[in-house]
């Protein structure tokens, strides 16, 4: 039987508490290990970064080992970061009192559902709903596997996880769905903490607490076709499936006619993930701006994913950054990670409505919210951002720097460093455990 509070194992030491501090504020020292499926690299794409950042936070006060089943060719930072197979994954578990898990995990491993260790499932990224894009123009027995797939371990996470973290308010409604149907909101969980906070928290995506620093020139002056004085549009991240990015080559179309020095600037098509394919949108983007005229003279592709460190080059030479994306349920329970490089470096926001982020955008003034797959609405966006009509960016400029300290790594973590001092299997862990023998 699995014990019901505290962690399993011996305690490693303690973290002194700072000169004229209370004693009693000394914390535990834990074993945690973060695991994620995503290359660990110069180069990574959202998820690595997130459990990075989660083992950057936890790092000073636990012993911290992020591991992947991917490419790892990084060094921690104050934290091991490594490479493992699968067969190596079990004593790595064995090894840590507290297990942060992203990802699909739990199908290829079912012993998980047995361990002591206290489990943290982050749920930031709702997969289940990502799938029916991934996939979509697959043919529909493939599609109906990779969704079965997707709940099957979707199932198995909500059945054994301690706490959960998702990116919003809007997916935390989306999560307590899925929990209340596997039972996990019940009399236990129910009467420890009838706001649930103890079973599922809020934990977005973060951005760097430093502020940005732009080494060299990335875009402007750099890449051929755009000089230092044009206006540079930037589209922060990959081109999936569930993106609109052809509106926006439309708008950019339409754009150029009243500022002739737009520049769209596309900041990675190649997903550092070699298992990631381009998706079909990319494809069809580039031949709209091929068909258009406009590749090389007001679109422009990066072909390879930018290195995390050196974002900020990119960034910088920006003067908005945009997100577009189609009125989807993927789109309803999202969190653009890119929109928070765009706070981070003070760019005015152009948004498509739909997702939690443009409520945001529209209620602290960070730039505009336009309609999906409306080409005017959006040009003249761009246009009025690009312009400072009316000081609209100077506005926006300001709003984001407010919002900006909100959305820093230490700030949206705090919930998970609290957690980690002292770590609790759920309140329905013994129950669970004894109708499982």
């Amino acid at each position: 039987m699995v014990a019901v509070t505290g962690a399993p194992g011996d305690a490693a030491g303690s973290v002194a508490p700072a000169p004229g501090a209370d004693a009693s504020a000394a914390t535990t020292r834990r074993r945690v290990l973060v695991v994620t499926l995503d290359t660990i690299a110069d180069r990574m794409a959202g998820p690595a970064i997130r459990a990075w950042e989660i083992s950057r936070a936890l790092a000073p006060e636990h012993d911290v080992r992020l591991v992947t089943f991917g490419r790892c060719t990084r060094q921690g930072e104050g934290f091991e970061a490594r490479h493992i197979g699968v067969g190596d994954f079990r004593s790595e578990v064995d090894a840590s009192d507290v297990v942060v898990v992203q990802g699909f995990v739990f199908n290829a491993f079912d012993w998980l559902q047995t361990v002591e260790q206290v489990l943290v499932v982050d749920l930031y990224d709702p997969f289940q709903l990502e799938t029916l894009e991934v996939d979509r123009y697959k043919p529909t027995d493939e599609r109906h596997r990779a969704l079965a797939f997707a709940l099957g371990e979707l199932s198995l996470q909500v059945r054994r996880g301690d706490l959960f973290l998702c990116a919003s308010r809007r997916q935390r409604d989306l999560w307590i769905g899925h929990l209340a149907a596997a039972g996990r909101i019940n009399p236990e969980t129910y009467d420890a903490d009838p706001s649930l906070a103890s079973l599922i928290t809020i934990v977005p995506f973060g951005t760097s607490a430093e502020p940005p620093r732009q080494e060299r020139r990335a875009v402007k002056g750099v890449t051929a076709g755009i000089a230092e004085t044009d206006k540079v549009v930037l589209w922060g991240g990959g081109v999936y499936n569930w993106f609109d990015p052809l509106t926006l080559v439309h708008a950019v179309d339409r754009v150029r006619r009243t500022v002739p020095e737009v520049r769209l600037y596309f900041l990675g098509m190649k997903h550092p993930n070699p298992d990631v394919p381009e998706m079909a949108v990319a494809t069809r983007t580039r031949a709209l701006s091929d068909e258009l005229g406009l590749t090389g003279r007001h679109v422009f592709f990066n072909e390879d994913w930018v290195a995390y460190e050196r974002r900020a080059d990119h960034l910088l030479d920006a003067d908005v950054g945009v997100s577009c994306h189609f009125p989807h349920v993927e789109t309803e329970f999202s969190f653009r990670t890119r929109i928070l490089d765009y706070l981070w470096t003070g760019l005015p926001i152009v948004t498509t409505a739909g997702d939690s982020f443009a409520e945001l955008v529209a209620a602290r003034g960070l730039g505009r919210v336009v309609p999906p797959e409306d080409a005017d609405a959006l040009a003249d966006a761009l246009e009025e951002l690009l312009v400072d009509r009316d000081g609209a960016a100077t506005a926006a400029r300001d709003a984001v720097r407010e919002v900006a300290p909100e959305f820093t790594w230490p700030v949206v973590l705090a919930p998970l460093v609290e957690f980690c001092r002292t770590p609790r299997r759920a309140a329905d862990a013994a129950r669970i455990a004894a109708e499982r023998e």
